[in-house]
């Protein structure tokens, strides 16, 4: 599969939002309910917060024939905020070439160190990668609590 990573352009808000949307909820209802699944990523997506959002963090974006399959913000401190791949393509590859532009990007810029909060289902991606497990976080949102990793990798 050809794969094409590029910057956010501002017209992929929506299918960014809607990757988003449904990478949380097609996750195993046994890693997250389905009541975490909705506080995390809420029915239907607030498009205009996405707009807002992604015109401020420019995401990385990863096109497969034209269309946005997988996103990941890198902020200027290092922070990785976002980091979903759409269902459909999970499992092929998607997520370890759209990290490997990330970290590449992050060493062109100089930064010494990137910085996760991991939920239970991206955790292995980034332990292959590196990154070593700061603590285990119990996050409130929307009535729900979620349970992520504060994951660190050193670049060398």
């Amino acid at each position: 599969m050809t794969i094409q990573i590029s910057d956010y352009h501002p017209s992929q808000y929506k299918a960014i939002a809607d990757i988003f949307h449904a990478a949380v909820h097609t996750i195993d209802n046994k890693i997250y309910s389905e009541t975490q699944q909705e506080a995390w990523a809420p029915t239907p997506p607030d498009y205009d917060f996405w707009r807002k959002k992604l015109a401020t963090s420019r995401p990385f974006v990863a096109l497969h024939n034209d269309r946005v399959i997988a996103f990941a913000e890198l902020e200027n401190d290092g922070y990785i905020d976002c980091f979903y791949v759409a269902p459909e393509y999970q499992g092929q590859g998607v997520a370890s070439r759209l990290y490997q532009h990330l970290e590449n990007s992050a060493r062109e810029r100089g930064m010494t160190k990137l910085f996760v909060e991991a939920s239970l289902l991206i955790k292995p991606l980034f332990l292959n990668r590196g990154f070593d497990i700061q603590k285990k976080n119990r996050v409130r949102r929307n009535g729900e609590t979620l349970c992520n990793f504060s994951m660190i990798k050193y670049l060398g």
